[in-house]
């Protein structure tokens, strides 16, 4: 049934089966045993970032190229990028650039060894090889999530910045700007006169000459441009960032002004004070002089210098202590007690002194608290006025003294009733004590008096009726008697300005109690007599 030649062929094709099989298990065993090749066998080789540009334009850049200026922010041509982006990084890029066409060839690296640039020059088109020397044999992948979430990250600092009211910029050790964001490239263009939507050639022009490197105390800068009525002022913050310095530029023309209208408001006060004869001296919150007036120097003589130092209200009071403008204190530990009682009345506005002087001066001094915790001082030179209302109280003091002698006990009353003056004999007469009822006494309250220690008359009334009258008035006289049956005599005078007299004098002759005479102005005719006796 099956013939030799049928077996044999069996025989071989089973024979040639298995030698197929065994070579392929013996290369799959071959395979896994064979080391693989490593990650940087297996990672495509970076591609470098090549740019072709004639002149200003780029003809064509490779996709890292592309890639690096898209990642390059600010405005202007992609020459202009890239120029800004690699004279920030490389040192004598733009002497370096301008010899290309004659040296053909220039290679450049930056301090730090990260960056190396290869710039070419090839007849009227120049080739640029940038080079990231960190990433170069270090088989870096990015994962894709973690690039797009830096990219989006990078994009919202970029937008933050960018979108900042206030002006930012970087400079380094020669004071050139590498890097600005829009608002301080808008003041650029503005001081140039460009359009702000005009893109700016490198490099980036400096607006302040010395806005600070490592003093982060904040500076008033000024900005200028030919177009603008009035300058622009900034504070600027300066924070130093290894070898390079960042800068931020806030706005201060609010604060400028406001200062510039304090100022002038000071000049003005300062202009109404110098015409002032009271010296003025005005301490702030810190007790330091803020101002004062010509009047205080005069006033004081603690010297126009002085005073312009600022100095505090102790030295102050002790500089008038050492000219001798200020009562001298018989303890020093209780004189600085004392001042210091004096700055907290003067807070309290309840401090007024009069202080008289060795040298026969007297001074007025009233403390004033004013806003914000600051304290005024007003010194008044009222030596003539002290001196005038001496003389005034020593004559009214003579004046007493003068009518005290009189017999005659009187009693003045104003034109409103109130008792003005009386003298010794009045006061004993009718038993008030001297000098208390001056001012607190009327006409009224003296009538119930002497009705107190009289007996009934009806000049009382008269004499009431008459203070107050204001149509012509003329002297009369009356006679009263006492409790104790002495008999007095009582003329009513009218004064100047409305004012009366009353005097009560003793009668040696006793008359009757009801008996009254007006002493009228004299009619010749009554005293002629008709007939003359022949």
């Amino acid at each position: 049934m099956y013939s030799p030649l049928m077996f044999g062929s069996a025989i071989v094709a089973t024979s040639i089966a298995a030698a197929l099989i065994a070579l392929l298990i013996l290369s799959g065993v071959t395979q896994r045993r064979r080391p693989r090749p490593a990650l940087g066998e297996l990672a495509a080789p970076l591609e470098q970032a090549v740019f072709l540009f004639d002149r200003d334009e780029l003809v064509d850049a490779t996709g890292a190229g592309h890639a690096l200026l898209s990642a390059i922010p600010g405005q202007g041509s992609e020459w202009a990028r890239l120029r800004g982006y690699l004279s920030q990084r490389l040192g004598g890029f733009e002497s370096e650039m301008g010899a290309l066409p004659r040296l053909g060839e220039v290679q450049m690296q930056d301090p730090r060894g990260e960056l190396r640039l290869r710039a070419e020059w090839l007849g009227e088109l120049s080739r640029l090889t940038v080079t990231d020397l960190t990433a170069e044999g270090q088989n870096v992948l990015v994962d894709a999530l973690s690039q797009r979430a830096q990219e989006a990250e990078l994009r919202e600092l970029r937008e933050t910045v960018a979108s900042a009211p206030v002006l930012i910029w970087r400079s380094n050790a020669t004071g050139a700007v590498v890097w600005a964001n829009h608002a301080y490239l808008d003041c650029a263009a503005e001081r140039l006169g460009h359009d702000p939507d005009e893109a700016l050639t490198w490099p980036i022009p400096v607006l302040f000459e010395d806005p600070g490197t490592g003093d982060t105390t904040p500076r008033r800068l000024k900005f200028s441009s030919a177009g603008a009525r009035a300058p622009r002022w900034f504070d600027a913050h300066s924070f130093p960032v290894g070898d390079e310095a960042l800068h931020y530029a806030l706005p201060a023309d609010v604060a400028v002004q406001a200062e510039s209208s304090l100022r002038e408001f000071i000049q003005t006060l300062t202009k109404t004070f110098a015409h002032l004869p009271i010296g003025l001296a005005i301490f702030d919150r810190q007790r330091q002089l803020a101002l004062f007036n010509p009047a205080l120097v005069d006033l004081t003589d603690a010297g126009t210098e002085f005073l312009s130092a600022r100095p505090t209200l102790y030295a102050f009071l002790d500089r008038l202590r050492e000219r001798r403008v200020i009562p001298e204190p018989k303890d020093y530990s209780a004189w600085r007690q004392q001042i210091l009682e004096l700055e907290k009345a003067a807070e309290r506005g309840a401090y007024e002194e009069t202080w008289t002087l060795p040298s026969g001066q007297t001074y007025q001094v009233i403390g004033r608290p004013h806003p914000d915790g600051a304290v005024a001082f007003l010194i008044e030179d009222i030596t003539a006025e002290v001196t005038l209302t001496r003389r005034f109280r020593s004559e009214i003091e003579l004046g007493q003294a003068v009518v005290d002698t009189m017999e005659e006990a009187i009693a003045v009353f104003a034109a409103s009733g109130e008792l003005m003056l009386t003298n010794s004999a009045y006061d004993s007469l009718w038993g008030v004590e001297p000098g208390r009822t001056l001012g607190t006494v009327t006409v009224l309250d003296s009538v119930r008096r002497w009705q107190e220690l009289a007996l009934p008359n009806p000049a009382f009334g008269d004499i009431r009726d008459f203070v107050g009258a204001f149509d012509e008035r003329a002297e009369w006289t009356a006679d009263l008697a006492l409790q104790s049956g002495e008999m007095i005599g009582c003329r009513v005078v009218p004064l100047s300005g409305g004012a009366t007299l009353v005097g009560f004098c003793r009668t040696r002759v006793a008359k009757s109690p009801l008996r009254r005479l007006r002493r009228q102005p004299r009619d010749l005719r009554t005293e002629i007599p008709e007939t003359l006796p022949l």
